[in-house]
């Protein structure tokens, strides 16, 4: 676990407080439940992305931001962004021919192997060999390039899924994530992950997990969300033919295994099977909006810079092939229900203030996050003001309304000056910043943040910590409410907690939008460096000044 170096010069506390936080005004918590009570409720079906549900939803949260005094920051004077989703699936199965020794063999999609649906290539007729790449990364800081000495172009690769070991969690959590992007570089026109250790006991094939149909966006210009440019073909293969792809290199796949376990760096080689694909997929075009709504800043020069304060609204709908009689609703009171009605509290916050925070505040409910980000990806690449007027993010996502929480965990406050502000903030609250309880399961490359951190924009993810009874509380929710028909209202949820959530959000935008400089990067942050190359830095353990 790592301790955020930001805070260490401060001398701020990061585990919680002795004393629990004063109550707010209860007005506050009332509203916050009167919003999570319509968001949940059973009439918008779970507000899958692009059903009727979640476009209720957008309306009522549009309603709200009118209401409130903002506004309209979507597309042509609107409150919406319409996201452009296609989602692509196969009418009949693709012939996937793998020809190994001189041999073809038709392998059975779902079964042998599993071609991804494509959502930017309607009709695919391609054959290609296979390059093994290790682990198909390629980074400066860290020393790898694994495509060293390899021609990958028009061929697709293979690479062992993970990473080396010894990486940060959220590093190593990114280069996992952008390994296709990193074989679309190097000119491969397909990629192939493969499990470094074989998988583990009970553990789903990988085929069955990649048959299913799939969403993205797709934007005029025919640019994807997920795929990169030029990378036609993602396959999964059974473990059975994810060995035989080796046959006649120079390594097995088991030697490869071998050498893994013993933290070895497997160096790359050609393979020699080949493959043909020929893929027709079939694609449904639909939209689902984001929410956008602007409370003007008060400085004639800070007003053009823009903080944003987020959370997603969709969630996962309603529950297939339920029984009669059954719960069939994903209400997603918690997730994420409870995060966008506290975005609209500290909304009305900042509007019932007597002076206007000097930067502008954007105010955004994002679609499709439960889809893998995509609402928030569609929109920090192509965001409704200028691009570089963006300086700093918070993502409220699933706080957990269900104790008197005594301190908060920003994930991703080790990376930049936005760590300080949510310090300074919970401290005027006598609520306390901990470092990351879980850093196994790197949560900072996992919500909708993320995508603007990969634009270069200082953000953090704000969440409930595990101090005051909070670890069990989540272990609890983890286990049997996540994603599941109990995150409904039925809990016991705290509502002064949520009060106390909005009020704390509200005072972190309003700091960064009242601040004389913008959020900064620390001084040799991995993904500063990598995403914000020219960009203003603070060196690390510096205290903020006033």
């Amino acid at each position: 676990m790592r301790i955020i170096s930001a805070l260490t010069a401060l001398g701020l506390a990061v585990a919680a407080v002795a004393a629990p936080p004063p109550p707010v005004d209860e007005a506050i918590a009332r509203r916050v439940r009167a919003d999570v009570e319509f968001l949940a409720s059973d009439r918008l079906e779970g507000r899958d992305t692009g059903s009727r549900g979640h476009a209720i939803a957008a309306d009522y949260v549009a309603g709200q931001f009118r209401a409130i005094g903002l506004e309209p920051a979507g597309d042509k004077g609107s409150w919406y962004q319409q996201v452009p989703f296609r989602r692509a699936s196969f009418d009949k199965p693709p012939r996937l021919t793998l020809t190994i020794g001189g041999k073809p063999v038709v392998l059975e999609q779902g079964k042998d192997a599993s071609l991804r649906p494509s959502v930017t290539a309607k009709q695919i007729r391609r054959s290609a060999g296979l390059v093994f790449v290790g682990y198909g990364l390629k980074d400066t800081r860290f020393g790898f390039d694994d495509y060293r000495g390899l021609d990958v172009r028009g061929k697709i690769v293979v690479a062992l899924d993970g990473t080396p070991t010894g990486l940060p969690s959220d590093i190593a959590a990114h280069l996992k994530s952008t390994k296709d992007e990193m074989a679309a570089a190097a000119g491969a026109v397909g990629f192939v992950g493969i499990g470094g250790r074989g998988g583990r006991a009970g553990e789903a094939d990988p085929v069955q997990r990649a048959s299913r149909p799939r969403i993205d966006w797709v934007d005029s210009a025919g640019r994807a969300g997920t795929t990169p440019p030029g990378l036609e073909l993602i396959i999964s293969f059974s473990r059975e033919w994810a060995a035989r792809l080796f046959e006649g290199a120079p390594k097995s796949l088991a030697a490869v295994r071998a050498a893994v376990k013993g933290k070895g760096r497997p160096r790359g080689f050609a393979l020699t099977p080949t493959i043909a694909v020929e893929a027709d997929a079939k694609w449904e075009d639909f939209t689902s909006p984001e929410v956008i709504g602007l409370l003007r800043g008060s400085d004639p020069v800070l007003a053009a810079e823009h903080v944003v304060l987020m959370g997603h609204l969709d969630h996962l709908g309603i529950k297939p092939n339920a029984k009669l009689g059954e719960d069939a609703i994903y209400n997603g009171a918690l997730d994420n229900a409870a995060g966008v009605a506290t975005m609209l509290e500290a909304a009305r916050l900042f509007a019932a203030q007597p002076a206007r925070p000097k930067r502008s505040i954007l105010f955004i409910a994002n679609t499709g996050e439960e889809r893998g980000l995509l609402g928030a990806s569609y929109y920090a690449n192509h965001p409704t003001v200028t691009a570089s007027s963006i300086v700093g993010l918070v993502d409220l996502d699933m706080p957990l309304l269900l104790y008197p929480f005594t301190d908060v965990t920003a994930f991703g406050a080790d990376h930049s000056t936005i760590g300080a502000t949510v310090a300074e903030a919970g401290s005027s609250m006598n609520v306390a910043m901990s470092p990351d309880p879980m850093p196994e399961e790197a949560i900072f490359v996992r919500s909708d943040h993320y995508m603007f951190v990969k634009r270069g924009i200082p953000a953090v993810l704000l969440m409930t910590g595990h101090a005051n009874g909070g670890k069990a509380k989540w272990k609890d929710f983890l286990e049997s409410t996540y994603h599941s028909v109990n995150d409904d209202l039925t809990q016991p949820i705290d509502w002064q907690a949520g009060g106390r959530y909005a009020v704390l959000n509200y005072r972190i935008a309003r700091a960064m939008a009242d601040a004389p400089q913008r959020p900064m990067w620390l001084t040799n942050d991995y993904f500063g460096d990598l995403y914000d190359v020219n960009g203003p830095r603070r060196p690390a353990g510096t205290p903020r000044r006033p």
